[in-house]
């Protein structure tokens, strides 16, 4: 194997305390841990290495680490290692997927493996005790892991708000309208708390608007991220109702589910707890978002295995399986107050034709981008009720949809 040379700089301090060092009872277990991260951000080298995986030694922790650009030579295959490995190795490329998705922590054969493949040698970083081998020990390890690491989820649900016309603004006028989003995604994430939907979300700045996600994967998360997506365009909603001038943001949706790589936001010369999100899915949705109709809501085409977390196997979901869950689940919001007003109900569905019985088809929308690479997607409505005032309507209906694309004959959005 190549020698391994890794230029660690002087320590500085990390602006974050580590999570999941609160879920530790021992506070001699803490300090343990923190002596792992200090250690962890020295070998982290300013982000030029990642640390790929740990085990558990018996007098520390043995890591993998490997400089950035070494593991992405190893996964598009211009390594020398990439294509060397025995019969029985994953692709380079599937052999990375797996080694930055699901746990990080490895038996002995994994690490072996695992060193043998990308060329490099494990290290053992030495702590002032042995671990004490809990699961919350563990699971903090994991999350100082991952911190200096890059993710790769194979489905999760991303949300886009997209400001209508936010270059024709003036910098004050852009300040106001990003803080008015910024606010009415506060709002709805405090209202599904109130309602005991304990939800872990992120957000990401796209300059003109926010991706927002659900730290949480399988069915139940990312049906509470789309819940989330209806109640901050009800907040957007009301707000445009109450206020005058240009404080509040006129805003295109758009919701896919789909695979992305994370990874943390550095601060100064540390690595915050704060990710983004980079992937199939980000790019799905901002190439819908081009052809979105100013008050839109987008949804993507998806079909993908989503865990129930109720103990039941992973079963597929496509876009429209998908919404009718979201529907079936929606009973936990009713009451909620929204600008004073109680909530009787809440409709999500997918747009199409009204049908002889009384029932409507589902309508996919044909996408093409700048690149000329078509997508489908489906026009998504929200009606909420309220007790005592006017509905709030989101969303565009399909009958007008078909009339603005009559209007623009070889627009990029059509049916």
């Amino acid at each position: 194997m190549p020698e391994r040379i890794i230029d660690a700089k002087t320590w500085s301090r990390p602006l974050q305390r580590p999570a999941g060092l609160d879920s530790l009872p021992d506070f001699r277990q803490r300090g343990n841990l923190l002596d792992l991260d200090r250690q962890l951000h020295t070998h982290w080298n300013l982000g030029q290495n990642l640390v790929l995986a740990w085990l558990p030694a018996s007098t520390g922790v043995q890591v993998l680490i490997a400089p950035h650009y070494a593991v992405a030579a190893y996964g598009s295959g211009e390594s020398p290692q990439a294509n060397a490995g025995p019969d029985g190795y994953l692709p380079a490329h599937e052999f990375i997927m797996h080694l930055l998705s699901g746990n990080r922590r490895f038996s002995e054969r994994q690490m072996q493996n695992a060193t043998r493949l990308l060329g490099v040698e494990p290290l053992t970083l030495p702590l002032r005790q042995r671990l004490a081998g809990t699961a919350e020990e563990a699971e903090a390890i994991e999350q100082l892991v991952k911190r200096y690491s890059i993710s790769y989820v194979r489905n999760r649900a991303v949300a886009l708000f997209d400001i209508v016309g936010f270059g024709l603004l003036n910098p004050f006028e852009q300040m106001t309208q990003l803080n008015s989003l910024s606010c009415s995604l506060n709002a709805a994430h405090s209202r599904l708390l109130g309602r005991r939907m304990m939800v872990d979300f992120a957000r990401s700045s796209t300059g003109d608007g926010f991706y927002i996600w659900n730290r949480d994967v399988g069915l139940q998360a990312n049906t509470n991220l789309y819940h989330f997506m209806h109640l901050a365009l009800a907040d957007n909603a009301i707000a445009h109702q109450k206020a005058g001038g240009r404080g509040v943001p006129l805003l295109r949706t758009s919701f896919h589910v789909g695979s992305c790589y994370e990874f943390n936001h550095a601060e100064g010369l540390n690595p915050t707890v704060y990710c983004d999100v980079v992937g199939d899915v980000t790019i799905e949705l901002a190439r819908m978002i081009e052809h979105a109709q100013p008050g839109q809501i987008l949804v993507g085409e998806f079909r993908v295995p989503m865990a129930p977390g109720n103990g039941k196997a992973i079963d597929d979901f496509d876009a429209i399986r998908f919404m009718d869950q979201a529907q079936g689940s929606l009973v936990q919001l009713n009451g909620l107050e929204l600008s004073g007003e109680a909530v009787e109900s809440i409709k999500c569905y997918l747009t199409g034709e009204a049908c002889a019985d009384g029932t409507f088809t589902v309508r996919r929308l044909a996408i093409e981008d700048k690149h000329g690479r078509c997508r489908n997607a489906f026009n998504a409505k929200v009606n909420i009720h309220r007790r005592g005032a006017s509905p709030i309507l989101l969303g565009i209906e399909d009958r007008l949809l078909k009339s603005l694309d009559r209007q623009r004959t070889g627009a990029g959005l059509h049916a």
